[in-house]
């Protein structure tokens, strides 16, 4: 009641953001495990083991002759990694402390905090196993040569910046109808494994197969991904464009929902969902 508030520069204000932010991501990445490093380290041996259960299955099927010329391994990766990046980005946003959890009920803490630290947390971890599996690929096994790594990088986060898009819009609507939405994000997620085309490269399609894959943003940014590791393959049939446009039209969606949620927040909403 009689606590003295201080004005606070808007220069201020924004650092302390930053600062809470940085307190929440690190709190996101040692959440499942006691230490920051064993919660990276079982993050890089999920993707570790993608990477090896797609190699099995591509050797079984015999579909090597259906991937890149070039490394295979590294075209593995490149679906791979960002079908994780992107996965683990909506699952992260839409498993945010909403409005009801308890680390609202402090003063400095809110909703976008929440948020933006579970996003970054994700990319963290997925940049971390990234580079750690690269280099040991690379270290270990065989020297590879990425054509453009900058604009590889910049898949990278679109396939992040479209997964934490849909994350927000997830968690936004989650509150509303949760059982609906929970089945969507699963149905989503397990539909990926196939509609994200990490397991094929898109210029090998025929129109009547490629309308069922191209309205995934997830599957432009793989084959674009592509497109700039490899010096000798040019994706014709995906854009970078859609995906960014998806993104921004998503995260404006996810922005006005989350804060139309937010002043209708009851507490009861925690129980039921």
């Amino acid at each position: 009641m009689f606590e003295l508030q201080r004005k606070q520069s808007r220069l201020r204000s924004f650092f302390n953001i930053m600062r809470l932010i940085h307190v929440a991501t690190v709190r996101n990445v040692r959440k499942t495990q006691r230490t920051p490093l064993m919660s990276l380290f079982m993050n890089m041996m999920q993707t570790l083991m993608f990477v090896m259960a797609f190699l099995v299955m591509f050797q079984i099927l015999g579909m090597r002759g259906a991937a890149i010329r070039g490394d295979f391994v590294l075209y593995i990766m490149s679906g791979i990694f960002l079908f994780m990046t992107h996965t683990t980005a909506m699952g992260a946003v839409s498993g945010a402390e909403g409005p009801t959890s308890p680390m609202m009920q402090h003063a400095p803490m809110n909703t976008i905090i929440s948020i933006c630290a579970a996003a970054l947390s994700s990319l963290y971890t997925q940049l971390f196993s990234m580079a750690v599996i690269l280099f040991g690929y690379y270290i270990i096994f065989t020297p590879f040569e990425i054509y453009d790594p900058i604009s590889c990088l910049g898949m990278v986060l679109l396939a992040w910046g479209s997964g934490c898009a849909l994350g927000l819009v997830v968690l936004a609507a989650k509150p509303w109808a949760p059982a609906i939405i929970g089945i969507f994000s699963t149905v989503y997620q397990r539909a990926n494994m196939i509609a994200s085309g990490k397991m094929f490269v898109a210029n090998t399609l025929p129109k009547s197969m490629l309308v069922m894959f191209d309205w995934n943003p997830l599957f432009h940014t793989i084959d674009q991904a592509r497109g700039f590791a490899f010096i000798n393959y040019i994706p014709r049939n995906s854009s970078a464009e859609y995906p960014l446009k998806v993104t921004v039209a998503l995260l404006a969606i996810g922005l006005v929902l989350e804060f139309y949620t937010r002043q209708y927040a009851s507490s009861s909403w925690s129980t039921k969902s």
